[in-house]
């Protein structure tokens, strides 16, 4: 009786059901997924307009600001540009702490969601400060003439979108990539697609933001080219949320956020800096976590594996050294970005500045 139950019905762990659920992630509600239900274009959709969005509204603002400081609020070419400058580089490093809250605290999915909500408040705040009356067209235009009050706001609801932005840009696309399945062969082709067309949807944003937006601003009115932004992003929410039902979360585990391991091996790389490799005691080598052979780049790192002068005697992994070289060996790409960004940022600035003094009609 039992080999014929057996045979009629196979065992369970080849029923198709089973194996149509997706190993390491759950919906929103906590619980195991299915294949057919969840995950890649069904979810990716949703995360892709939310992008194209969110670059739509940003450099609707950023592209035309120079224009703005120097118009309205009545401010120097030189000092617009120490502006827009300031905020270009808080913006640009503000990533990196989002990354670390959404990776130790909030999460990727909702970190989005109250990026994209201040999003709407700082544009919302944008559009609100150009309704301020100005007397610029009586003052010196040497001198700025806005009212203390529309310039305050203004700068407050600006760094507003920076910060916005920094919790936005290292979670989205890192957000769709855990749509699909990795270990899927459909979902890894799909994967590489998603990629291509989250690169168009990055284009095609801010390609419309600067022309559609900036046109507007230059010939309608700023507060519709700040407001505009700030209604297309409340749309973006939206859709967002629509795709929960949809999208798949990585299950809480007790391992550490990326950025406190690469810092923990840092602060014990310090800790122990007069620590030598012949004071390696007899139970570090036994426990395994000696350096691997091949590994000669930032030796330094490795004392983070002795226990040395730390009070509470933990030590790092090798895996953890390894993952702070390999971050490390990224610095030279970024110091060389850095003087590639420097000079695309002037001529950001100043080329649209020059095209609105320039006559038109010749």
């Amino acid at each position: 009786m039992v080999d014929s139950v057996t045979a009629t019905h196979p065992v369970a762990i080849d029923s198709p059901l089973l194996n149509n659920f997706v190993d390491g992630v759950v919906d929103y509600r906590g619980r195991p997924v299915l294949r057919s239900k969840s995950g890649c274009w069904r979810s990716a959709y949703f995360i892709i307009g939310v992008e194209v969005a969110e670059r739509f509204a940003y450099y609707g603002v950023s592209s035309n600001l120079i224009t703005y400081l120097t118009g309205p609020l009545g401010q120097s070419t030189a000092t617009a540009a120490e502006n827009v400058n300031a905020w270009s580089g808080t913006a640009s490093l503000l990533p990196l702490l989002g990354a670390f809250i959404a990776d130790a605290f909030l999460g990727r999915y909702l970190t989005i969601i109250i990026a994209s909500l201040l999003y709407v408040l700082a544009l919302a705040f944008l559009a609100l400060s150009t309704l301020i009356p100005s007397n610029c067209e009586t003052a010196n235009g040497a001198s700025p003439c806005s009212p203390q009050l529309q310039v305050i706001l203004f700068f407050i609801s600006l760094y507003l979108v920076a910060i916005a932005q920094g919790g936005h840009k290292p979670c989205v696309l890192a957000f769709g990539a855990d749509q699909f399945d990795a270990d899927n062969p459909q979902e890894r082709k799909a994967k590489s697609s998603f990629f291509n067309w989250w690169y168009f949807g990055l284009c095609a944003g801010p390609a419309v933001g600067i022309f559609v937006v900036s046109y507007i601003q230059d010939n309608l009115s700023w507060v519709l080219g700040f407001g505009i932004p700030c209604i297309i992003m409340v749309f973006a929410i939206v859709i967002f949320l629509f795709g929960t039902v949809t999208y798949r979360f990585g299950e809480k585990t007790e391992e550490k956020s990326a950025f406190l391991r690469i810092g923990h091996v840092f602060v014990n790389a310090a800790r122990n800096w007069n620590t030598t490799p012949s004071r390696i005691s007899s139970e570090e080598e036994a426990s395994g976590i000696l350096p691997y052979q091949d590994s000669q780049q930032f030796r330094f790192l490795d004392k983070a594996l002795f226990k040395g002068s730390n009070e509470d005697g933990t030590v790092c992994n090798i895996d953890e050294v390894e993952e702070a070289k390999a971050v490390l060996r990224l610095a030279p790409i970024w110091v060389n970005r850095v003087k590639f960004q420097d000079s695309s940022r002037h001529t950001t600035i100043f080329h649209r500045s020059l095209g609105y003094d320039s006559n038109s009609h010749l």
